[in-house]
Protein backbone atom coordinates (compact mmCIF):
# COMPACT_ATOMS: atom_id res chain seq x y z
CA UNK A 1 0.00 0.00 0.00
CA UNK A 2 1.39 3.30 -0.85
CA UNK A 3 2.50 5.49 1.74
CA UNK A 4 3.62 8.77 -0.29
CA UNK A 5 2.23 12.33 0.49
CA UNK A 6 -0.28 14.11 -1.11
CA UNK A 7 -0.75 17.69 -2.04
CA UNK A 8 -3.95 19.57 -3.14
CA UNK A 9 -3.09 22.70 -5.13
CA UNK A 10 -4.76 24.88 -7.61
CA UNK A 11 -6.18 28.88 -7.19
CA UNK A 12 -7.31 29.94 -4.36
CA UNK A 13 -11.33 29.66 -3.88
CA UNK A 14 -11.35 26.48 -6.51
CA UNK A 15 -12.70 24.51 -4.06
CA UNK A 16 -9.49 22.95 -2.34
CA UNK A 17 -11.03 22.72 1.12
CA UNK A 18 -13.75 20.95 -0.04
CA UNK A 19 -11.37 18.31 -1.90
CA UNK A 20 -9.39 18.43 1.31
CA UNK A 21 -12.32 17.24 3.03
CA UNK A 22 -12.99 14.70 0.59
CA UNK A 23 -9.54 13.04 0.81
CA UNK A 24 -9.62 13.53 4.18
CA UNK A 25 -12.99 11.02 4.85
CA UNK A 26 -11.12 8.25 3.33
CA UNK A 27 -9.54 5.86 5.64
CA UNK A 28 -6.20 6.04 5.27
CA UNK A 29 -5.68 9.87 4.30
CA UNK A 30 -5.75 12.53 6.64
CA UNK A 31 -5.11 15.72 4.95
CA UNK A 32 -4.15 18.99 7.54
CA UNK A 33 -5.56 22.37 7.98
CA UNK A 34 -2.62 24.82 6.30
CA UNK A 35 -0.36 25.08 8.81
CA UNK A 36 1.85 27.97 7.31
CA UNK A 37 4.91 26.59 8.56
CA UNK A 38 6.38 24.54 5.63
CA UNK A 39 7.53 27.80 3.51
CA UNK A 40 9.26 29.74 5.99
CA UNK A 41 10.77 26.82 7.23
CA UNK A 42 12.54 25.81 3.79
CA UNK A 43 12.97 29.35 2.64
CA UNK A 44 14.88 30.05 6.18
CA UNK A 45 16.52 26.65 6.54
CA UNK A 46 19.99 28.33 6.32
CA UNK A 47 18.89 29.54 9.65
CA UNK A 48 19.34 26.23 11.53
CA UNK A 49 22.18 24.74 10.10
CA UNK A 50 22.89 20.97 9.80
CA UNK A 51 19.73 19.38 11.03
CA UNK A 52 22.02 16.10 11.02
CA UNK A 53 22.71 17.79 14.21
CA UNK A 54 19.86 16.55 17.23
CA UNK A 55 20.03 19.97 18.79
CA UNK A 56 19.22 22.02 15.65
CA UNK A 57 16.33 19.65 14.76
CA UNK A 58 14.98 20.87 17.98
CA UNK A 59 15.92 24.20 18.15
CA UNK A 60 13.62 24.23 14.97
CA UNK A 61 11.00 21.77 16.07
CA UNK A 62 10.30 24.36 19.10
CA UNK A 63 9.84 27.12 15.99
CA UNK A 64 7.66 24.91 14.37
CA UNK A 65 5.30 23.94 17.52
CA UNK A 66 5.54 27.48 19.12
CA UNK A 67 5.43 30.29 17.04
CA UNK A 68 2.20 32.28 17.21
CA UNK A 69 2.79 32.19 12.73
CA UNK A 70 2.91 28.40 11.74
CA UNK A 71 -0.99 27.33 13.37
CA UNK A 72 1.05 24.25 14.27
CA UNK A 73 -1.66 24.26 17.30
CA UNK A 74 -4.70 22.97 14.64
CA UNK A 75 -2.63 20.08 14.34
CA UNK A 76 -3.94 19.38 18.04
CA UNK A 77 -0.50 17.10 18.23
CA UNK A 78 1.30 17.62 21.62
CA UNK A 79 4.20 19.73 20.96
CA UNK A 80 6.39 17.59 22.98
CA UNK A 81 5.68 14.98 21.57
CA UNK A 82 6.46 16.42 18.57
CA UNK A 83 9.68 17.80 19.12
CA UNK A 84 11.08 14.27 21.02
CA UNK A 85 9.96 12.26 17.96
CA UNK A 86 11.95 15.07 15.39
CA UNK A 87 15.10 14.67 17.53
CA UNK A 88 14.93 11.29 17.55
CA UNK A 89 13.98 10.90 13.85
CA UNK A 90 16.11 11.01 10.87
CA UNK A 91 18.37 14.30 9.95
CA UNK A 92 16.76 16.14 7.09
CA UNK A 93 14.60 19.48 6.63
CA UNK A 94 11.65 17.72 5.01
CA UNK A 95 11.86 15.03 7.80
CA UNK A 96 11.73 17.17 10.14
CA UNK A 97 8.72 19.07 8.51
CA UNK A 98 6.84 15.75 7.32
CA UNK A 99 7.40 14.47 11.26
CA UNK A 100 4.33 17.03 12.17
CA UNK A 101 1.97 15.95 9.32
CA UNK A 102 2.84 11.93 9.76
CA UNK A 103 1.79 12.86 13.60
CA UNK A 104 -1.40 14.30 12.19
CA UNK A 105 -2.38 11.04 9.94
CA UNK A 106 -1.49 9.11 13.72
CA UNK A 107 -4.25 11.25 15.68
CA UNK A 108 -6.55 9.42 12.95
CA UNK A 109 -5.17 6.27 12.94
CA UNK A 110 -4.11 6.59 9.12
CA UNK A 111 -1.64 5.81 6.91
CA UNK A 112 -1.03 8.47 4.50
CA UNK A 113 -0.79 12.12 4.99
CA UNK A 114 -1.75 15.39 3.08
CA UNK A 115 -1.69 18.55 2.43
CA UNK A 116 -3.67 21.30 1.34
CA UNK A 117 -2.42 25.06 0.13
CA UNK A 118 -3.61 26.59 -3.21
CA UNK A 119 -0.04 28.18 -3.76
CA UNK A 120 1.88 25.20 -3.44
CA UNK A 121 0.57 25.08 -7.54
CA UNK A 122 3.65 27.28 -7.88
CA UNK A 123 6.03 25.78 -5.53
CA UNK A 124 6.05 22.43 -6.77
CA UNK A 125 9.64 22.07 -7.07
CA UNK A 126 10.63 22.82 -3.80
CA UNK A 127 8.09 20.19 -2.32
CA UNK A 128 9.36 17.84 -4.17
CA UNK A 129 12.67 18.53 -2.89
CA UNK A 130 11.30 18.67 0.81
CA UNK A 131 9.29 15.57 -0.43
CA UNK A 132 10.31 13.71 -3.75
CA UNK A 133 7.86 11.26 -3.56
CA UNK A 134 5.00 13.26 -3.31
CA UNK A 135 1.74 13.23 -5.17
CA UNK A 136 0.08 16.30 -6.61
CA UNK A 137 -3.85 16.86 -7.22
CA UNK A 138 -4.26 20.38 -9.06
CA UNK A 139 -8.06 21.31 -8.96
CA UNK A 140 -8.94 23.87 -11.45
CA UNK A 141 -12.33 26.11 -11.09
CA UNK A 142 -13.36 28.41 -14.03
CA UNK A 143 -10.64 31.63 -13.41
CA UNK A 144 -14.12 33.97 -13.57
CA UNK A 145 -15.96 32.07 -10.47
CA UNK A 146 -12.58 31.95 -8.59
CA UNK A 147 -12.03 35.63 -9.07
CA UNK A 148 -15.71 36.84 -7.76
CA UNK A 149 -15.20 34.62 -4.61
CA UNK A 150 -11.13 35.65 -3.92
CA UNK A 151 -13.04 39.36 -4.34
CA UNK A 152 -15.11 38.43 -1.76
CA UNK A 153 -12.90 36.94 0.96
CA UNK A 154 -12.12 39.02 4.08
CA UNK A 155 -8.44 37.82 4.43
CA UNK A 156 -8.19 39.13 0.55
CA UNK A 157 -6.81 42.54 0.05
CA UNK A 158 -5.87 42.88 -3.32
CA UNK A 159 -7.30 44.03 -6.53
CA UNK A 160 -9.20 42.31 -9.04
CA UNK A 161 -6.19 42.52 -11.40
CA UNK A 162 -4.12 40.69 -8.76
CA UNK A 163 -7.01 37.88 -9.01
CA UNK A 164 -7.06 37.72 -12.34
CA UNK A 165 -3.46 37.54 -12.59
CA UNK A 166 -3.70 34.65 -9.39
CA UNK A 167 -6.10 32.50 -11.43
CA UNK A 168 -3.54 32.72 -14.55
CA UNK A 169 -0.26 31.46 -12.86
CA UNK A 170 -2.05 28.77 -11.62
CA UNK A 171 -3.10 27.63 -15.07
CA UNK A 172 0.35 28.00 -15.90
CA UNK A 173 1.98 26.10 -13.34
CA UNK A 174 -0.43 23.41 -14.19
CA UNK A 175 0.74 23.43 -17.92
CA UNK A 176 4.23 23.07 -17.22
CA UNK A 177 3.93 20.57 -14.24
CA UNK A 178 1.53 18.41 -16.62
CA UNK A 179 4.44 18.87 -19.34
CA UNK A 180 7.01 18.03 -17.04
CA UNK A 181 6.11 15.14 -14.42
CA UNK A 182 5.32 11.71 -13.97
CA UNK A 183 2.07 10.55 -14.74
CA UNK A 184 1.90 9.33 -11.44
CA UNK A 185 2.58 12.17 -9.88
CA UNK A 186 0.50 14.84 -10.96
CA UNK A 187 -3.27 14.82 -11.41
CA UNK A 188 -6.06 17.52 -12.65
CA UNK A 189 -9.41 17.37 -11.93
CA UNK A 190 -11.89 20.45 -12.72
CA UNK A 191 -14.27 21.20 -9.64
CA UNK A 192 -17.20 21.51 -12.37
CA UNK A 193 -17.10 17.63 -12.93
CA UNK A 194 -16.37 16.96 -8.93
CA UNK A 195 -19.28 18.57 -7.94
CA UNK A 196 -21.32 17.14 -10.73
CA UNK A 197 -20.98 14.02 -10.53
CA UNK A 198 -18.34 13.42 -7.19
CA UNK A 199 -18.07 9.49 -7.16
CA UNK A 200 -17.27 9.12 -10.75
CA UNK A 201 -14.34 11.66 -9.84
CA UNK A 202 -13.29 10.61 -6.64
CA UNK A 203 -13.03 6.85 -7.86
CA UNK A 204 -10.71 8.29 -10.38
CA UNK A 205 -8.77 10.17 -8.35
CA UNK A 206 -8.64 7.02 -5.42
CA UNK A 207 -7.44 5.26 -8.87
CA UNK A 208 -4.22 7.80 -9.28
CA UNK A 209 -3.29 7.59 -6.12
CA UNK A 210 -3.88 4.08 -5.94
CA UNK A 211 -6.27 3.70 -3.28
CA UNK A 212 -10.01 1.66 -3.09
CA UNK A 213 -12.13 4.45 -3.24
CA UNK A 214 -14.29 4.77 -0.26
CA UNK A 215 -18.13 6.32 -0.62
CA UNK A 216 -17.70 8.70 3.12
CA UNK A 217 -15.44 10.96 0.33
CA UNK A 218 -18.34 11.83 -1.59
CA UNK A 219 -19.79 13.31 2.05
CA UNK A 220 -17.24 14.76 3.36
CA UNK A 221 -19.52 17.36 5.89
CA UNK A 222 -18.50 15.14 8.52
CA UNK A 223 -14.81 15.74 8.39
CA UNK A 224 -15.33 19.54 8.54
CA UNK A 225 -15.26 19.53 12.29
CA UNK A 226 -11.90 17.71 12.30
CA UNK A 227 -9.70 19.46 9.18
CA UNK A 228 -11.27 23.32 8.81
CA UNK A 229 -10.78 25.62 12.06
CA UNK A 230 -13.76 27.09 13.38
CA UNK A 231 -12.29 30.72 12.88
CA UNK A 232 -12.42 30.21 8.90
CA UNK A 233 -15.90 30.95 8.41
CA UNK A 234 -15.22 31.32 4.47
CA UNK A 235 -15.07 27.97 4.67
CA UNK A 236 -18.77 27.31 5.94
CA UNK A 237 -20.11 25.91 2.44
CA UNK A 238 -17.77 23.18 3.98
CA UNK A 239 -20.04 21.88 6.41
CA UNK A 240 -23.07 20.90 4.21
CA UNK A 241 -23.52 18.36 1.19
CA UNK A 242 -21.58 19.05 -2.10
CA UNK A 243 -23.08 21.54 -4.13
CA UNK A 244 -23.09 22.84 -7.77
CA UNK A 245 -24.86 26.75 -6.52
CA UNK A 246 -22.20 28.47 -6.91
CA UNK A 247 -21.09 27.25 -10.64
CA UNK A 248 -21.25 30.11 -12.88
CA UNK A 249 -22.37 32.25 -10.29
CA UNK A 250 -19.46 34.85 -11.32
CA UNK A 251 -21.90 36.48 -14.29
CA UNK A 252 -24.16 38.20 -11.32
CA UNK A 253 -20.93 38.57 -9.02
CA UNK A 254 -18.19 40.39 -11.24
CA UNK A 255 -18.74 43.91 -12.71
CA UNK A 256 -19.41 43.73 -16.63
CA UNK A 257 -15.68 45.37 -16.82
CA UNK A 258 -14.34 42.35 -14.64
CA UNK A 259 -15.92 39.87 -17.21
CA UNK A 260 -14.47 41.89 -20.50
CA UNK A 261 -10.97 41.55 -18.75
CA UNK A 262 -11.03 38.23 -17.77
CA UNK A 263 -12.50 36.90 -21.13
CA UNK A 264 -9.55 39.22 -22.36
CA UNK A 265 -6.90 37.98 -20.68
CA UNK A 266 -7.62 34.32 -19.59
CA UNK A 267 -9.93 33.25 -22.60
CA UNK A 268 -7.31 31.01 -24.48
CA UNK A 269 -6.95 29.38 -20.72
CA UNK A 270 -10.61 29.02 -20.26
CA UNK A 271 -11.07 27.59 -23.17
CA UNK A 272 -8.43 25.17 -23.15
CA UNK A 273 -10.16 23.95 -19.73
CA UNK A 274 -13.69 23.71 -21.03
CA UNK A 275 -14.95 26.71 -20.45
CA UNK A 276 -16.94 29.08 -22.97
CA UNK A 277 -16.45 32.76 -23.00
CA UNK A 278 -19.70 35.00 -22.69
CA UNK A 279 -18.94 37.27 -25.50
CA UNK A 280 -18.21 40.21 -23.50
CA UNK A 281 -17.11 43.31 -25.14
CA UNK A 282 -13.19 44.02 -25.30
CA UNK A 283 -12.41 45.97 -22.37
CA UNK A 284 -10.90 49.10 -22.29
CA UNK A 285 -7.44 49.86 -23.28
CA UNK A 286 -6.66 51.36 -19.17
CA UNK A 287 -8.04 48.11 -17.73
CA UNK A 288 -5.61 45.68 -19.81
CA UNK A 289 -3.03 48.06 -19.22
CA UNK A 290 -3.23 47.94 -15.47
CA UNK A 291 -3.36 44.23 -15.55
CA UNK A 292 -0.21 44.10 -17.67
CA UNK A 293 1.47 46.11 -15.35
CA UNK A 294 0.30 43.82 -12.28
CA UNK A 295 0.95 40.45 -14.29
CA UNK A 296 4.72 41.87 -14.86
CA UNK A 297 5.56 42.96 -11.33
CA UNK A 298 4.35 39.79 -10.18
CA UNK A 299 6.54 37.81 -12.76
CA UNK A 300 9.24 40.01 -11.89
CA UNK A 301 8.79 39.31 -7.80
CA UNK A 302 8.90 35.32 -8.80
CA UNK A 303 11.91 35.45 -10.88
CA UNK A 304 14.13 37.10 -7.75
CA UNK A 305 12.84 34.64 -5.46
CA UNK A 306 13.81 32.27 -7.70
CA UNK A 307 17.08 33.63 -8.33
CA UNK A 308 17.64 33.83 -4.21
CA UNK A 309 16.74 30.14 -3.50
CA UNK A 310 18.85 28.82 -6.17
CA UNK A 311 22.05 30.75 -4.99
CA UNK A 312 20.97 29.12 -1.70
CA UNK A 313 21.29 25.65 -2.88
CA UNK A 314 24.55 26.09 -3.83
CA UNK A 315 25.21 26.64 -0.08
CA UNK A 316 23.01 24.49 1.09
CA UNK A 317 23.08 23.55 5.07
CA UNK A 318 22.86 20.16 5.42
CA UNK A 319 20.15 17.35 3.53
CA UNK A 320 16.74 18.21 2.20
CA UNK A 321 14.91 15.78 1.51
CA UNK A 322 12.63 13.67 3.98
CA UNK A 323 13.79 9.87 4.73
CA UNK A 324 10.19 9.04 6.13
CA UNK A 325 8.68 7.08 3.37
CA UNK A 326 9.47 3.55 2.01
CA UNK A 327 9.85 5.37 -1.26
CA UNK A 328 11.69 8.20 0.60
CA UNK A 329 14.16 5.92 1.56
CA UNK A 330 14.67 4.50 -1.31
CA UNK A 331 15.05 7.37 -2.82
CA UNK A 332 18.18 8.33 -0.79
CA UNK A 333 19.64 4.77 -1.34
CA UNK A 334 18.95 3.49 2.34
CA UNK A 335 17.87 -0.29 2.73
CA UNK A 336 14.70 -0.92 3.46
CA UNK A 337 14.31 -2.81 6.98
CA UNK A 338 13.18 -6.55 6.85
CA UNK A 339 10.85 -7.35 8.95
CA UNK A 340 10.55 -11.07 10.61
CA UNK A 341 7.63 -12.89 11.13
CA UNK A 342 7.34 -13.05 14.91
CA UNK A 343 7.69 -16.96 14.21
CA UNK A 344 11.03 -16.86 12.51
CA UNK A 345 12.48 -14.51 15.12
CA UNK A 346 11.41 -16.89 17.47
CA UNK A 347 13.44 -19.40 16.18
CA UNK A 348 16.28 -17.66 15.17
Amino acid sequence: MSDRPVFVVGCPRSGTTMLQLMLHSHPRLAVTPETRFLVPVYYGRREYGDLRDPERRRTLAEWISGDRTTKFRELKIEASDYIEQVVDGPGSLGSVIGTAFRMYADRFGKARWGDKRPSYVKQVDMLLRLFPDAQFVHLIRDGRDCVSSLKEMPWYTLNSYHAISTWAEAIDAGNKLRRTLPEDTYYELRYEELTDDPETELKKLCHFLEEDFDPAMVSPREAASDAVPLHKVWHSNTHGDVTRARVGSWANRLESWEISVCEAALGERLRANGYELSGAPAPSKVHMAKLQRTMQKRRASRKRKNMRDRLNRLREPGPVAALLTSEQRALAGIPQQRVESPELAGRA
